[in-house]
């Protein structure tokens, strides 16, 4: 028999009305939203008449509804750290939107407050970590087909003169805030789960308000893994999301799939021996051998994409399956954000 979490949601703007709704909407076997909350009465008298749930006009009040299980917060990132503590002093789990909150210091008192075993849970909606490409690139490294995977450059780039509140630095805003949490996520991921050296730099190129709008962020992983992420608003010209260097072969994401261009598995490579002499004057570069290249296009796959995060999440709390997004894991992520927050070069 269905049993679904019934959802208190906080926050009816781009978010919970863009993304968490109708996410939600064939998942009624899973969840049901009971209540909603927003500081604007029409938004929120509208959207508790289609979803026939209860309208509340502050988290003080949602939280103390005992019909809602989970408050699920999709409000301004500066909230986050106030409605997820609230919630969760109130006995309720919580579903907190990226990012984490706006420092590691709150994060770190939130991730106390929800990780003890009687509860409440806090789970972190880091989506994108479901990502169909992102999926499938970890897909194709290990397979093995390009060898050592020495580095990786990943870029969410477009040319944006955006003016909504995510420009802000009084609203939380800013790209690293932002696309940030999903990219610094899948860059640590790639390092394994930790890195020796940092780089960061962030500069405010075309978009309005105050915050960085182009982040660059290298890091080098405890693998040895070179990982340089790029998060533009300036950036005029589409460049690949992936490009993923290995020692047998070179993956770039395009229109229709990722070019790979690898050894063929089947030759075998002599060992290289070097030699000391000067070379002639018409003495080639390379060894004299004939590498045989396979060079093709994998075509995208689909595995259902970001809104899988909602069935990790039934699985979590009516089934007690570990959340593949651990707190600890998002923890490093905050961690990072405010680490180049607060050390990186501002232009």
């Amino acid at each position: 028999m269905a049993n679904p979490i019934k959802i208190g949601l906080v926050g009816l703007g781009r978010a919970g009305v863009g993304m968490h709704i109708p996410e939600l909407a064939p998942r009624t076997d899973k969840f049901q939203i009971v209540a909603v909350c927003d500081c604007i009465e029409t938004r929120r008298n509208e959207w508790a008449q289609k979803l026939g749930a209860k309208a509340y006009a502050t988290i003080e009040e949602l939280v103390k509804d005992p019909d809602v299980e989970l408050v699920d917060i999709a409000t301004r990132s500066i909230d986050h750290y106030a409605h997820a503590k609230l919630a969760l002093l109130a006995g309720k789990d919580v579903q907190l939107e990226k990012p984490f909150c706006v420092n590691a210091a709150q994060a770190e008192e939130l991730a106390a407050l929800g990780s003890q075993p009687a509860g409440p849970h806090l789970y972190l909606r880091h989506n994108r970590r479901f990502e169909n490409g992102f999926e499938q690139v970890n897909k194709i490294i290990d397979s093995g087909i390009l060898g050592n995977v020495f580095e990786i450059k990943l870029a969410r780039n477009d040319y944006d003169r955006r003016d909504d509140w995510q420009t802000l630095s009084a609203s939380g805003g800013g790209q690293l805030r932002n696309w940030g949490p999903h990219i610094v996520d899948h860059s640590l991921q790639f390092c394994e789960g930790a890195y020796t050296v940092l780089y960061s730099n962030l500069n405010h190129v075309a978009a309005g308000g105050d915050c960085e709008d182009h982040v660059k962020i290298v890091f080098t992983g405890k693998n040895g893994r070179i990982v340089d992420m790029e998060i533009s608003g300036g950036c005029a010209l589409p460049v690949p999301e992936y490009m993923i260097y290995g020692s047998k072969g070179t993956l770039v994401s395009e229109r229709d799939g990722f070019h790979v261009r690898y050894l063929d598995p089947a030759q075998k490579l002599g060992k290289v021996i070097s030699d000391p002499s000067t070379p002639g004057t018409n003495a080639s570069f390379g060894s004299t051998e004939t590498l045989q290249w396979i060079d093709t296009v994998i075509p995208y796959e689909n595995y259902g994409d970001c809104p899988r995060i909602w069935d990790h999440l039934y699985a979590a709390i009516r089934e007690n399956k570990p959340h593949p997004v651990t707190l600890a894991e998002a923890l490093e992520v905050i961690r990072v954000i405010s680490k180049v927050k607060d050390n990186s070069i501002f232009q």
